[in-house]
């Protein structure tokens, strides 16, 4: 355990910590205390409240909380005197957060951040919200009205406060507990998913249900899955409608490149600023797929700016990602805005491009002098208009309209670059790393694109030499040299996905062995033997109030459903038996919750539909620099293959550090030409040494 001792002069105990977003509250008044046993032994020795605040530091309601209550002398004298406060960041600690975020939904039926919460010294808790204003408004109470409720509370009802936390804490270990069936669904779940996401479907603006819209890629993931499966032109349609959409509007950067964190309205126009590494991560592997299905150029372009924006703005020079940007930066008043870093005047554009381009770029993204933004005349960049119909009001031939258009481009954005930044969140999550190493990696193989490759290689050897303990534990954070915190399931499986994408694109059996090692420990550490799936935290995690074990696919994927797919994937190169058994038993587990709701489990989804498949594995056997090898590979790689697990040999065969990975063995070269073997489930057909033979038999499937 950190111990903190006497915060230094002005701060208090968040100053030693690392969180950026823990940081940001170092120097308010609140004696804050982060997660741990030095604030509990305090809480319990003074017979106080625990005062627990949750968020992060892309946050834009946290950072108006902040301001309008943390940073207030006389709020902070009175949570001093009355509570021991704890601030969390729940990017670093998202155990504490789901088990304290499952409470509020419980009492108040939704959730948010910043996450307020009240808890007994022994970290039971007996009141749940999310933002409080600093002063009672609209029906709603103001932070000091609630401090004094709970204080008063606290002193004269508290044993039916104490009741009260006991029956939650009760409530919240029920809520854990998953189905644990042993069988799969019927296949007719996938037509059900279609079904639910046909009634959401918003046929105008593409996307699901109404404002506000969120992308939901693992959505998108699935119906392209599902698509693959039946052919079936409308369940493209959705997805090719909605990436449309989402490209087209403010949501994504039109300047920089990147989608924001979700629309606030139903038409994807005017987003919520914060950008995530793990939104575009996914969104990245999306587009891309679509592109492999479509061959739509604009979807490759979406790929590779969201890439360029990680690259330029998200990556560590040591080669790990950072985790965000903040919505709100200063406006050229001086005042923290949200969105004032990326939105624009006509008389802006005009000063960066001159009239002329000026003009022309404001018809062609909506640049009006009344604005799209909260009514400041400002707006938010989006397609208003097609480069054809630009063309033909400004009388130019198309081709110098292209040019004019992508030359602004590249001026706003050097322009922009001397506006005060958003705040960066520079930590490096492993999990969030995971996912955009296997964007990268996949992003590199089939562009391709060798420095989106190089990227993903070198990010995965910075978490695998940083962000492990000693021991070879896999840990959750690093930031300036400090990595902490033991790792979750998702860290765990998002890495390892991460790791197959790249090893299925570099062919470095390097890669595919750290993810077999991970998969191993995963199973070990996270794996509920009686009930089936994963718990978020390892068998050697601080026990807290409860285990959780959650399904639901949000703005991440569960863990559960990613450990399901790594374990199905790794199984796919070792025939391991037990392995894909424990990712059809996690299926299996969370059959009842995927029935009744399967448009809020799409990424479960995506393994069940995977489970039922053929269990197909291509093999290509050859020298890597041969002709025909590279052909082979380049014709695995212009194909959408959900589903296939594919890789790599040399012509003599693999090496006998790679004797786990049953599917590789015997694959070797015929007659010195290089072959393709293509099996289904481990079981190989003849080898096939043209690419138009490899070709046919990619169509049968």
């Amino acid at each position: 355990m950190k111990k903190h001792g006497a915060a230094p002069a002005g701060k208090n105990h968040l100053a030693q910590e690392q969180s950026p977003y823990l940081l940001q509250h170092a120097d308010n008044p609140v004696d804050w205390y982060p997660w741990g046993e030095e604030a509990f032994a305090r809480a319990r020795n003074e017979d106080k409240p625990i005062f627990l605040s949750i968020g992060y530091a892309a946050c834009h309601w946290c950072h108006v909380m902040e301001h309008e209550s943390f940073e207030d002398e006389t709020v902070a004298a009175f949570l001093n005197e009355h509570f021991i406060s704890i601030k969390v960041d729940r990017e670093e600690r998202p155990d504490v957060d789901t088990i304290y975020m499952t409470a509020c939904q419980a009492m108040t039926g939704g959730g948010g951040w910043p996450l307020t919460a009240f808890l007994t010294p022994d970290r039971e808790p007996f009141f749940a919200g999310t933002y409080f204003p600093p002063q009672d408004a609209h029906g709603r109470p103001g932070f000091m009205t609630l401090l004094n409720w709970v204080t008063e509370g606290w002193k004269n009802d508290r044993g039916e406060l104490e009741k009260q936390a006991k029956k939650l804490a009760g409530a919240i270990v029920d809520m854990q507990r998953n189905s644990g069936g042993d069988d799969l669904p019927a296949e007719s779940l996938l037509a059900n998913y279609v079904s639910q996401c046909s009634q959401r479907f918003d046929g105008q603006h593409g996307g699901f249900g109404r404002a506000p819209k969120f992308p939901r890629p693992a959505v998108l993931d699935l119906l392209l899955r599902t698509w693959k499966r039946s052919d079936d032109a409308a369940q493209l349609d959705m997805v090719v409608r909605t990436l449309d959409a989402m490209a087209g509007g403010g949501m994504y950067d039109q300047v920089g490149g990147g989608f924001h964190r979700y629309s606030v309205d139903a038409q994807w126009l005017v987003p919520h600023f914060e950008k995530m590494l793990y939104d575009n991560a996914q969104l990245v592997n999306t587009y891309l797929d679509a592109w492999l299905i479509t061959g739509d150029q604009r979807q490759a372009r979406i790929v590779r700016e969201c890439l360029d924006w990680t690259l330029r703005e998200m990556t560590h020079e040591a080669g790990g990602f950072f985790s965000s940007l903040d919505a709100d930066s200063l406006d050229a008043a001086g005042h923290k805005e949200e969105g004032a870093f990326y939105t624009w005047t006509p008389g802006e554009l005009e000063e960066v491009l001159g009239k002329d381009q000026g003009a022309l770029y404001a018809s062609a993204f909506g640049v009006t002098d009344a604005g799209n933004f909260e009514g400041a005349g400002r707006t938010v960049l989006h397609v208003s208009r097609s480069p054809d119909e630009v063309a033909s009001d400004a009388g130019k031939p198309l081709e110098e309209v292209t040019r004019l258009l992508a030359e602004a481009r590249e001026k706003l954005r050097a322009a922009r670059e001397a506006r005060p930044r958003p705040g960066l969140d520079d930590k490096v999550l492993t999990a969030w790393n995971g996912l955009m190493i296997g964007a990268m990696a996949r992003a590199g193989a089939h562009l391709p694109e060798p420095r989106y490759t190089a990227a993903a290689t070198h990010a995965a050897s910075f978490v695998l030499e940083n962000l492990r303990a000693a021991d070879g534990r896999l840990l959750r954070r690093w930031r300036e040299g400090d990595a902490a915190f033991k790792a979750y399931v998702d860290d765990y499986a998002f890495l390892g996905n991460g790791l197959v994408d790249l090893y299925e694109s570099t062919w470095d059996p390097r890669w595919l062995t750290e993810a077999s090692g991970l998969a191993r420990d995963l199973v070990k550490l996270f794996a509920d033997e009686d009930r089936g799936g994963f718990f978020f935290t390892g068998s050697d995690h601080e026990k807290l109030l409860a285990r959780s074990k959650d399904p639901y696919d949000g703005a991440l994927p569960s863990g559960n459903s990613m450990a399901a797919l790594l374990l199905a994937r790794v199984s796919g190169y070792t025939l391991d038996a037990d392995m894909r058994d424990h990712a059809r038993r996690t299926v299996a587990a969370f059959g009842q919750e995927l029935e009744r709701m399967p448009f809020a489990h799409p990424m479960l989804g995506v393994v069940f539909e995977r489970l039922l498949g053929k269990g197909r594995e291509v093999v290509i056997a050859g020298d890597p620099e041969a002709e025909t090898t590279v052909a082979l590979l380049a014709a695995l790689r212009k194909r959408f293959l959900p589903g296939v697990v594919v890789a790599a040999v040399p012509a003599a065969g693999p090496a006998a550090d790679l004797s786990a990975f049953v599917l590789l063995t015997g694959k070797t070269a015929v007659d010195g030409k290089p072959a393709a073997y293509v099996c289904e489930g481990g079981v190989c057909h003849q080898p096939l040494t043209s690419v138009a033979e490899l070709e046919k038999a990619l169509d049968g499937d």
